[in-house]
């Protein structure tokens, strides 16, 4: 709410202004999937380690990055922050999402994961999905993918992830935003 992120020294780690930003010895990632890639791919978990498997993890992180993250982004702006309501674009991203959620819904049929063995495109995923009540998305009927948002949220490191920072109230969080918004 400080906007910490605009200042020049933030713009030498991100040029875009935004955050998460991870600074390691002298590698600095910005980027949620980016940070996620490095740091499975530095630890060496919650990656596969065969090129087909790791392929398809990635496919399932861009699959969150190119679209439930910016559709879902988008929801919120018009379901949640802007106090002028456009019903016919909350009703776009709110129906996308519906969409891209029958996506991961479908692809979660027969298999725990979204890539069979937990990865960080279960984490990607999950960490968008997991509020789809703040965009106003109703996910009646997509059995797999409540199953799916349970197993994760029984995850000790997803309660924790959750849980740090201490979170803002929702009605703080909508006037940060507001405040950021540009019209």
């Amino acid at each position: 709410s400080k906007n910490i992120q605009k200042e020049n020294w933030f713009l030498r780690l991100n040029p875009n202004g935004r955050i998460p930003v991870l600074k390691y010895n002298s590698d600095v990632i910005f980027e949620s999937g980016a940070i996620l890639y490095y740091l499975a791919e530095k630890h060496k978990k919650l990656m596969p380690k065969s090129s087909k498997k790791k392929n398809e993890v990635l496919q399932w992180l861009m699959f969150q990055m190119s679209g439930i993250g910016p559709m879902q982004g988008q929801a919120n702006v018009f379901y949640r922050y802007l106090p002028k309501k456009i019903p016919t674009a909350i009703s776009r991203y709110q129906n996308e999402c519906r969409r891209l959620y029958m996506v991961l819904d479908n692809r979660l049929k027969d298999r725990k994961w979204i890539c069979d063995e937990y990865s960080i495109a279960d984490i990607a995923n999950w960490a968008w999905v997991r509020i789809y009540f703040w965009s106003g998305i109703n996910i009646d009927n997509l059995d797999n993918l409540k199953r799916w948002m349970k197993q994760m949220e029984a995850r000790p490191a997803c309660i924790k992830g959750v849980n740090i920072p201490k979170r803002e109230s929702s009605k703080k969080v909508v006037k940060n935003v507001r405040n950021m918004i540009v019209t």
